[in-house]
């Protein structure tokens, strides 16, 4: 899976059409294995990340959870802390 592509439901705020997108864009990118296609596949390229990103709005705003949401500084901390230990950086 990608590394770059982020749990976008149940956050406070909501995902942004923007993080959806970048997802969208990710996901895109590693099934074609083109970070940049060529001019002869751009159309298709551009139309297969707009459809994952309509697809994934309208799975995060389908989705339904009792959980209380999750706030995105204190889940940036917690990412942050793993990669310090990951990547054993020393302070």
């Amino acid at each position: 899976m990608c590394r770059n592509i982020k749990t976008l439901f149940n956050f406070q705020p909501p995902a942004t059409e923007a993080e959806i997108r970048n997802a969208s864009l990710q996901f895109v990118r590693k099934l074609s294995g083109f970070n940049a296609p060529s001019k002869a596949n751009q159309a298709a390229f551009d139309r297969a990340v707009e459809e994952v990103a309509s697809a994934a709005s309208a799975l995060i705003a389908s989705l339904v959870t009792a959980a209380e949401p999750r706030d995105r500084e204190v889940e940036a901390a917690r990412a942050r802390a793993r990669a310090a230990i990951r990547f054993d950086v020393r302070r």
